[in-house]
């Protein structure tokens, strides 16, 4: 059982965003930028392109809304996207605010949020989705 697996049962605390019957997404506890979110499959696969098309369908229009709440609530130019999957053997998703391309170089320092400070951020992007729903 990988970590994230762990984290959807809630056998480790995470900030949640967003759930449903094939995906969970919460915020990254080390995240490039305030608001990255990864967005995981509640169906353990190890590489993101091994789940099915439909499945990588759904796992997007899943991650849509997510990340126009993130924009809407964090100072940015877009969310991009990363999907490299090295850290943990489990699929994922990487919804990261940015303002240039160096914002997604997951080599950089990564910032130190304090509990108050993820559950603000984990606050005011589940009350935009709310607001849009």
């Amino acid at each position: 059982m990988t970590i994230f697996s762990k984290i959807i049962k809630g056998e480790i605390p995470s900030y949640k965003i967003a759930e449903n019957d094939q995906f969970f997404a919460f915020l990254d506890i080390f995240p490039m930028m305030e608001g990255h979110t990864l967005i995981i499959p509640k169906t353990e696969t190890d590489k993101f392109f091994d789940v099915d098309d439909a499945y990588l369908a759904e796992w997007l229009l899943f991650a849509r809304p997510i990340a126009r709440a993130i924009e809407a609530v964090v100072p940015c130019n877009r969310v991009g996207i990363s999907v490299m999957g090295l850290e943990v053997p489990h699929a994922h998703m990487h919804l990261v605010p940015i303002n240039s391309a160096d914002d997604l170089n997951f080599t950089r320092p990564k910032l130190k949020l304090q509990p108050e400070e993820f559950k603000a951020i984990q606050e005011k992007i589940m009350a935009e989705m709310e607001r849009n729903a």
